[in-house]
Formats: C-alpha cells, sequence, structure tokens
C-alpha cells in the first residue's frame, strides 16, 4: 500500500535506511520524524502528525519539553561525560538521591544507573544470583523485558525476539501472565489461579522454590498487549515470594515515571519491589536506565558491575527536570486525561463490535481489536490497517501482543489533542473495516 506520495523526502529516507540500517527493525509505516513539539510532531515533508507512542513510551513530557531541553544545555556547557564508574559527579548523585525519596521500598534504598531498560534488566539478574546465591529466574509468557541474552532470555513475547537465537541463559522458566479478558482458567479468578499454577504445579514439578533468585514481572505487561492483572495478582505474588524467599523484581521500564497515574505502577497494588527497574519516560528520550534496591540487597563489592555510560551527567540533567514536572503536575494530569480518555474509548467501543476490549491505568491504554465479540477471536489483520489508515490521517500508533493497539501519549497532552486523536481513530476504523468489507457484515456502525 501506497501510503505516501512517491516524490515524498519520507520515501527517499526510507530507501536510504533500508540500504545503510540492519533490517532487524520493525517499522509500520513511513514517518520520519523532522520535529516535534509536546504531542504533535512533523515529518521531513512538513506533515503534522498527532504523536500516541511517544518513542514507545518515552516522550512523557512530551517532545522536547523547554524545561528538559534547558537542563541539557545548561549540563552541556559544564561537561559532557565523566564516567561515573570511576569518579563522581553531582548530576548522577543529586539523581540518585531523589530516585531513593521517591522509591516505592521502605529503609535505605541505593541506586546503579543503566543506558536502558535492557541494561537495567541484566542488572537485576546479576543483583538477584549475587545476594540470593540462587540460579534460577521465573517469567511469564507475554513478557518483553528485552533483547540483549540474559533479558532475552526472560522475554517470551514473540517468537521472532528469540529465533536463531538458541541456546540462551539456562534456568529461566516462564508461567502464566493472567488475563481477564483472555482468561486462561475459565471459571476460575485468574490471578488467583495464575499463583496457584506456579506454587503448585511448577514449584511442584519442574522449579525447585528454594533455587530460584527472582520472580521478574510486569506490573502490566507491555509488549504482551497492555495486560492488567486482576487485583490479586501482584499482592499474591508479593506474598508468595516471601514465603520462598525469592526476590520480586518488577520491570517498570515502561509503567513508571508517572504513565499509569501513579509514579510507578506498584503503587495501584501497595506492592514493594525487592528490585525495581526503570528506564524510557526516565529521561524524556536521552538514554537512562536504573535499578533501585534496599541497601541490604544491593551490597555487592566495588568491581561486581558497571557501565561507562550509565548515569550520563546529561541524562541524569533530563531526569532531574523529568522529574520536577511529573511531581509538579503530570502525573496527576495523567490519571485525570487517562480516565477520560479510556471513558471515550469505552464509547467508541459501543459503536464498533470489533473493539473487544479496553484497558488499562492512566495513560498507558490499549484497545484489543477482535472478528466479533461472541467468540473474540483476535483480527491482527484489523489492527494493521487501522494503524496503517491512522497515519494516513495524521496519527502514530504502534500495536502490542497480537492484536491490540496502545494509545499512550504524553502525559501533558491537551484535551483539544486527545479529543482530535479519538475523531482520528474513529475515521481509522471506519476505513480500514470498510476496506475489508467488515461494515457491511455488522450492518454499518
Amino acid at each position: 500500500m501506497n501510503l505516501l506520495p512517491p516524490d515524498s523526502q519520507a520515501l527517499a529516507y526510507v530507501a536510504r535506511d533500508h540500504a545503510h540500517l540492519s533490517p532487524s527493525y520493525t517499522r509500520s509505516y513511513p514517518f520520519v520524524m523532522a520535529r516535534g513539539r509536546g504531542s504533535e510532531v512533523w515529518d521531513v515533508d512538513g506533515r503534522r502528525y498527532l504523536d500516541f507512542t511517544t518513542g514507545i513510551a518515552v516522550t512523557n513530557t512530551g517532545h522536547s519539553h523547554p524545561a528538559v531541553v534547558q537542563a541539557i544545555k545548561d549540563q552541556a556547557d559544564r561537561f559532557l561525560h565523566m564516567s561515573g564508574t570511576d569518579f563522581y559527579y553531582p548530576p548522577q548523585i543529586e539523581l540518585a538521591e531523589r530516585l531513593n525519596r521517591i522509591a516505592p521500598m521502605r529503609g535505605p534504598t541505593r541506586v546503579f544507573f543503566t543506558n536502558s531498560g535492557t541494561e537495567a534488566i541484566e542488572a537485576a539478574m546479576k543483583l538477584a544470583r549475587y545476594h540470593t546465591r540462587r540460579p534460577r529466574f521465573l517469567a511469564f509468557f507475554g513478557a518483553f523485558h528485552g533483547r540483549t541474552y540474559g533479558a532475552l532470555s526472560l522475554t517470551a513475547s514473540k517468537v521472532v525476539q528469540r529465533r536463531g537465537f538458541a541456546p540462551l541463559l539456562p534456568g529461566v522458566v516462564h508461567a502464566i501472565y493472567p488475563n481477564p479478558f483472555r482468561n486462561p482458567w475459565p471459571g476460575r479468578e485468574p490471578g488467583q489461579a495464575a499463583l496457584d499454577y506456579i506454587e503448585n504445579h511448577l514449584f511442584k514439578t519442574t522449579v525447585p522454590p528454594d533455587e530460584v533468585a527472582a520472580i521478574i514481572v510486569e506490573p502490566i505487561q507491555g509488549e504482551g498487549g497492555y495486560i492488567v492483572p486482576p487485583d490479586s495478582f501482584l499482592p499474591g505474588l508479593r506474598a508468595l515470594c516471601h514465603r520462598y524467599g525469592i526476590l520480586l523484581v518488577l520491570d517498570e521500564v515502561q509503567t513508571g515515571m508517572g504513565r499509569t497515574g501513579r509514579m510507578f505502577a506498584c503503587e495501584h497494588w501497595g506492592v514493594e519491589p525487592d528490585i525495581l527497574c526503570l528506564a524510557k519516560g526516565i529521561a524524556s528520550g536521552l538514554p537512562l536506565g536504573a535499578i533501585i534496591a534496599p541497601a541490604a540487597i544491593m551490597n555487592w563489592p566495588p568491581g561486581a558491575h558497571a557501565s561507562t555510560f550509565g548515569g550520563n551527567p546529561l541524562a541524569c540533567a533530563a531526569a532531574m527536570a523529568t522529574l520536577d514536572l511529573l511531581e509538579g503536575g503530570l502525573i496527576e494530569m495523567a490519571a485525570a486525561t487517562g480516565a477520560y480518555l479510556q471513558e471515550r474509548l469505552c464509547d467508541l467501543a459501543g459503536r464498533f463490535p470489533v473493539i473487544g476490549d479496553v484497558r488499562g491505568k492512566g495513560l498507558m491504554l490499549a484497545i484489543e481489536l477482535v472478528k466479533d465479540r461472541v467468540t473474540n477471536e483476535p483480527d491482527p489483520d484489523l489492527r494493521n490497517r487501522v494503524i496503517e489508515r491512522a497515519f494516513v490521517n495524521g496519527l502514530l500508533l504502534i500495536g502490542c501482543g497480537l492484536n491490540s493497539i496502545r494509545l499512550i501519549p504524553a502525559l501533558n497532552i491537551p484535551r483539544e489533542l486527545v479529543d482530535e486523536a479519538l475523531l482520528l481513530l474513529e475515521r481509522s476504523l471506519v476505513e480500514a473495516m470498510e476496506g475489508e468489507g467488515v461494515l457491511g457484515e455488522l450492518g454499518g456502525v
């Protein structure tokens, strides 16, 4: 399908990209960004779009927020780099102090800085093994934790992410993540059923619990479909870890930094992690990740783990400005705007029977597209067509899971842009359904 005019500069850039970059990247449509401000972006041909992807839940404060840009400029005037592995500098120390103050854990905590979410997961895995002296990990089907070998061993989202890379890290076992919309245990409460499966099946057949260093879990599954677990699940998982001396590692790479209407998603359930993994929205677009753990757990010696660029001073300055904005009202704005958007999406679902489910918290929302609400059979083809039509109409979206679309705008998106995006989404749904004759089959909407 030709989504842009043949003389588009964007298509010329895409051709150059295909000639010179790795083909392993995944792009759904030919958006070539030139500039952005807030929730609006423009491509190299001057076309305007509403960004409901935020660079995969990264630019939580919007594109090029003036306060973040100024913090980066000010730090760049002072110095660009001095590795925190071997030297000290105020931006890294001050950011660590601030993260420790807001960490959802009791008692003194410590921070280790990384460059990305994947590196945060790798650091958490190493720390968990070091602290417990246990070799095994338990993760969940549908999880995405990253693409380096340890993180990839935990990831179980798409087979393409694993194909050709075996053998992966030994000692990793996956359990079933409870999905209220697609309950794998009909007639049972899925949260408790998932916990029972771990304790009464895995722990009694293939996974000795006294050999498990950590259970690593996303409070809300991201790449797996924006699955919000039942309220029983995370508190039950916390209790299970206590019973067996297992560390609970929460991957808040996507859910953290205000995305769900709380600073951290685990706060919705009052669950304390043993290790918290952060990245994405922490620095509004600069590469930064972190793990936070109680001082009693993060007690490895000098040289046990390090990073040349982790905690880069520019990224730390951006993170401090980001936290100022989050704590200055953006988290509350995300909660209020998210509730409004979710309500409007539910209204849309009432008029479009192909929307099988609307779910999420704050501004981490998704719609799941199905062929009908009787069977709820997934419709990934329709999902892909809707995303393509949205691009043509001026709305940037990305998918998750097999057949869902995520809606993850900046936390400070104005209400009028939310309304504009909803109109564009509705138009895109109609066009995608008309293209396959679905509207006729459903008798219109």
